[in-house]
């Protein structure tokens, strides 16, 4: 099966037979279901809907936009558009909802539908609920002919940009006299339209890799190492200040460094939140999956660190519950709520640009003086019917004596190190995260907890 219907959405990949793959019927079904959730909030009639570069974009929003007019909903259609970009748009424009058709970081056969709420934020886990009990009855009403929606087409990332310039940490002054020259892998997506003009602005030189948005991703879209081998070269042969690469909606980002080696996607917001709290104090948020490298910041800077359950919705209410100045995700994902409240790769490379310029410092200099950790992942395969959440109580209990947090799985905090148990909810399996200052350590720590399940 490629199709997984959830309480964040949908998303399967595109071909194949009725049930088993992303379908027509699926995607008019789940906007229907959404479409009837936004009227019956009474909150307007007005949907912003953008979507990423895959071959199958085009196919996806003609059926989401249609469905949602028939439904009596005027649709605000972004187009080729990033994740972010599609966020603000639903705030700034009053939308009532709005819907990203990506698939993220998935391969270019996938494709997915994201919710938005009137905050431009992902629902709730109780509206995906809703929406999946909508599909299940098939409770779903259509619009009589006089009262269809209408489609308007709006280009929106020139606001977008011009939202992160205004910021005060983006020093665009200092970028300019930096005469940074950087490259960016566009990975054939919606990059190649949304990072140029950001760059410009801010009087960047670059070169673009895989900028052709058709869909026909150069390489696995996932912005990590082992795919970025063109990337690697690219900076090698043209002497560049930094390497930038994002995945095809543009809410995660990667650096790399001026000698073709990886910053790390887990350093993108430690770097990024060093370098807002010189400038700003306040908490700071990331899951329970990402580093500890952010805590260590957090206490060099004197404020507090604070870990949400993994997933985007989760770490935002915990940074709303805090008030954290900087938070996000282990994963390249950088949430600063004087913007949005969503993961945001353009005022990421921003911020990244400016802490170099103000700094002085290469991003070679900046990897150097960030805490260092080694994190190793993996998962124990147990037999079907094995009662897994009994499992991760026992093992809680077993540590009871250490840090401890349940909020989301079983993760043991030691001083320096730190393993996170988590249960699939498709496989009888629980992956195994697990972090130490060394590989070795980190891998023995994932061996000690496997033979102890």
């Amino acid at each position: 099966m490629s199709l997984i219907k959830s309480i964040s959405g949908i998303r399967g990949t595109i071909g194949g037979k009725y049930n088993d793959n992303l379908t027509a019927l699926d995607i008019v079904e789940c906007t229907a279901a959404f479409a009837k959730f936004i009227l019956e909030q009474n909150k307007g009639k007005k949907v912003v809907v953008g979507r990423d570069g895959r071959i199958s974009g085009p196919m996806v929003a003609g059926l989401v936009n249609n469905t949602l007019i028939s439904m009596g909903l005027d649709v605000i259609d972004l187009g080729l558009s990033t994740t972010p970009t599609v966020e603000m748009a639903v705030t700034d424009l009053e939308a009532s909802a709005g819907i990203i058709i990506t698939a993220s970081h998935n391969p270019g056969q996938w494709n997915a539908l994201k919710f938005l709420n009137s905050k431009g934020e992902f629902i709730s886990a109780a509206t995906g609920t809703l929406l999946l009990k909508y599909i299940a009855e098939g409770s779903l009403q259509f619009a009589e002919v006089h009262e269809l929606g209408k489609i308007e087409s709006v280009n929106y990332m020139s606001e977008h940009i011009n939202h992160i310039l205004a910021l005060d940490l983006v020093d665009e002054k200092s970028i300019r006299k930096a005469k940074f020259h950087v490259i960016v892998d566009c990975i054939n997506s919606t990059g190649a339209l949304s990072i140029p003009p950001l760059l410009d602005r801010l009087g960047v030189s670059y070169k673009l890799i895989h900028e052709e948005v058709n869909g026909q991703f150069a390489h696995n879209p996932e912005p990590k190492e082992e795919h970025l081998q063109d990337l690697a070269k690219a900076i090698e042969e043209s002497n560049a200040d930094l390497g930038i690469a994002v995945d095809p909606d543009v809410d995660r980002l990667a650096f790399m460094n001026s000698d073709g080696t990886m910053f790390g996607e887990e350093y993108t917001l430690v770097a990024i939140a060093d370098y807002i709290l010189s400038e700003k104090k306040g908490p700071t948020v990331s899951n329970l999956s990402s580093t500890l490298a952010l805590r260590d910041i957090s206490d060099r800077h004197g404020v507090t660190y604070h870990a949400a359950a993994v997933g985007e919705v989760n770490v935002v209410n915990k940074m709303k519950e805090v008030n954290a100045v900087i938070g996000g995700e282990g994963n390249g994902g950088v949430i600063l709520p004087s913007l949005h409240y969503g993961r945001d790769a353009l005022v990421g490379i921003a911020l990244m640009l400016s802490y170099m310029a103000k700094s002085g410092k290469s991003i070679l200099d900046i990897k150097a003086g960030l805490p260092f950790y080694e994190m190793t992942k993996d998962k124990i395969d147990l037999a079907p019917g094995i009662d897994v959440d009994a499992i991760l109580y026992k093992m809680a209990k077993h540590f009871a004596s250490e840090e401890v947090s349940t909020i989301d799985g079983v993760k043991i905090i030691f001083d320096q190190e730190w393993v996170h148990l988590r249960k699939s909810n498709t496989e009888p399996i629980i992956r195994i995260y697990a972090e130490s200052k060394t590989k070795a350590k980190a891998d023995e720590l994932v061996q000690k907890i496997k033979v102890l399940i």
